[in-house]
């Protein structure tokens, strides 16, 4: 349970040229300019769990392509920024209003508060980007604008609950394996499995297949398009589905564009690992490079590889360039996949919390104490 937090201090809307304590609350991507991103930017490089789920390309590109799909949604979008004595940014608090479905078959919502950016397109380690000094404005905060509103934080980085609202309970927990690259190759999975890695990155260099890094400098659309082709025709095969598809496009595109305004030759971004024979790219990794570490998003390759174990060697290929770039972290993100454990990876442990207010949040309350006992909800 948090701690409890003191009076909030009321919000304003639009732009700020004051130093009070209260937030501004801004409606619009257009309404942030070019210092408040950069501001926001270096919140989220300074904090050592900061995550590349929390920064503004993240954030505004999911606002701008997910966000309108929902009825209304976009309106009920609001980012909350508190500025320090010279203007600098201290806290960055983007929240959408919006509603959640008690059970996937039944038409029953309940009217909640989330963070914005997370849900439809997997964010991992969500949380506000916030100055130590700055945490029980931010909690307080939270606590007014839940008072009559349920508060549903979904995927949310340990580190946040430093700034969650007395009251506010732990849910359900994701693991997110994750493997350190500081202890070299030795390091990264048994010595049998490392040594059939090798042998399989043989057998497809005989091939003729090579791999190849691009870094956030160079990624491009046509990385994304491999990605989201090969993952799909390796999902046909499997007869599985995916939410990684068209519909996804747009956010991922827009993220590129917002990434490369932004993306020094040496910065952070989106960036791939692709696999490639005779001109052909027939394997593709996605992911996210911030500070140290590479968040690892999706992967897709040509199923007629598979008996050469192409998906596993792209995945080595990456960790291996990785560590050698002196990343510490290669973060497998959410899912208990037994291959992540393969590479040494060790779970970290994200959770959906919930501060109920009304009928729906007890109903949403109700909901978890019935998966806790094994109660079927719906």
């Amino acid at each position: 349970m948090a701690a409890p937090h003191p009076t909030a201090q009321p919000a304003r809307t639009g732009t700020r040229t004051g130093t009070g304590s209260g937030p501004v609350l801004h409606h619009s991507p257009a309404d942030l300019g070019t210092e408040l991103l950069d501001g926001w930017r270096q919140l989220v490089a300074t904090d050592p769990d900061g995550s590349w789920f929390a920064t503004p390309e993240w954030v505004l590109a999911w606002w701008e392509t997910l966000g309108p799909q929902a009825d209304g949604t976009a309106a009920q979008a609001e980012i909350a920024v508190w500025h320090g004595p010279q203007g600098q940014v201290e806290a960055v608090v983007p929240l959408l209003r919006t509603r959640l479905r008690l059970h996937p078959r039944l038409p029953f919502t309940v009217r909640c508060l989330t963070l914005l950016g997370s849900g439809p397109g997997a964010a991992d380690h969500c949380a506000p980007a916030a100055a130590v000094h700055r945490r029980d404005d931010v909690r307080a905060w939270l606590a007014e604008r839940g008072r009559r509103t349920t508060l549903w934080l979904p995927g949310l980085d340990p580190s946040a609950t430093a700034v969650l609202p007395e009251g506010t309970r732990r849910v359900t927990g994701t693991a997110c394996p994750r493997t350190d690259l500081t202890g070299g190759q030795d390091a990264q999975g048994s010595r049998q499995f490392r040594s059939t890695v090798r042998r399989y990155r043989r057998k497809l260099g005989a091939a003729g297949v090579t791999f190849r890094w691009v870094p956030p400098a160079g990624a491009a659309v046509e990385h994304l398009d491999a990605v989201l082709d090969l993952h799909g025709r390796r999902r046909t095969a499997l007869g599985l589905s995916t939410t990684f598809d068209r519909h996804r496009r747009p956010l991922h595109v827009r993220l590129l564009e917002r990434s490369a305004a932004v993306t020094g030759p040496d910065g952070d971004g989106p960036a791939f690992l692709l696999a490639e024979h005779e001109g052909d790219t027939v394997g593709a990794l996605y992911g996210f490079r911030r500070g140290g570490t590479f968040a690892y998003y999706q992967i897709g390759w040509d199923p007629a590889w598979a008996p050469l174990r192409l998906g596993t060697v792209v995945i080595a290929e990456a960790v291996r360039t990785c560590a050698e770039q002196g990343l510490h972290t290669f973060d497998f993100l959410r899912g208990t996949e037994p291959y992540k454990y393969r590479f040494g990876a060790v779970d970290r442990w994200d959770g959906t919390h919930l501060l109920p207010r009304g009928a729906g949040g007890a109903l949403l309350t109700l909901k978890h104490r019935l998966k806790e006992r094994g109660v079927p909800a719906g």
